[in-house]
């Protein structure tokens, strides 16, 4: 299984940033990370570095009870930022709420919706989806 270059997380909560980290890790999911603490901090550091033509992650991890900008927010926003590449969104909550879920899924570019906590299995298996659709 090839590992994906870059890899985003977007959530508020540092005990949960820390140990899907420590969980990418062990599976060798990726070369780096990117975390940013809320929607709208992401938003404008992927702007600014579509901008730049710089390095987009190639999988973003999206929260979504975040403060400032939730992850609802952000995908609305995100979603009409011009971006040539396709960036692979997996919505990762603890919220089971069926509408919660159902919204996430609306987006044409969220790919999942993932319960919290992640598992070693489930991140195998993102990456497994990601070698299949390239």
């Amino acid at each position: 299984m090839r590992k994906i270059d870059i890899a985003c997380i977007i959530d508020d909560d540092p005990i949960f940033v820390f140990g899907v980290k420590k969980i990418m890790e062990l599976v060798d999911f990726c070369n780096g990370f990117m975390v940013f603490r809320n929607g709208e901090e992401a938003l404008n550091n992927l702007k600014a570095i579509i901008s730049a033509n710089k390095k987009l992650p190639d999988v973003i991890l999206l929260d979504l009870n975040m403060p400032v900008l939730d992850g609802i927010q952000f995908l609305e926003e995100f979603m009409n930022v011009p971006c040539d590449k396709k960036i692979i969104i997996y919505v990762v909550s603890s919220s089971i709420d069926p509408e919660d879920i159902l919204r996430a899924k609306s987006f044409e570019s969220v790919s999942d919706y993932i319960v919290k906590p992640i598992s070693v299995e489930k991140l195998k298996e993102i990456l497994r989806d990601i070698e299949k659709a390239s």
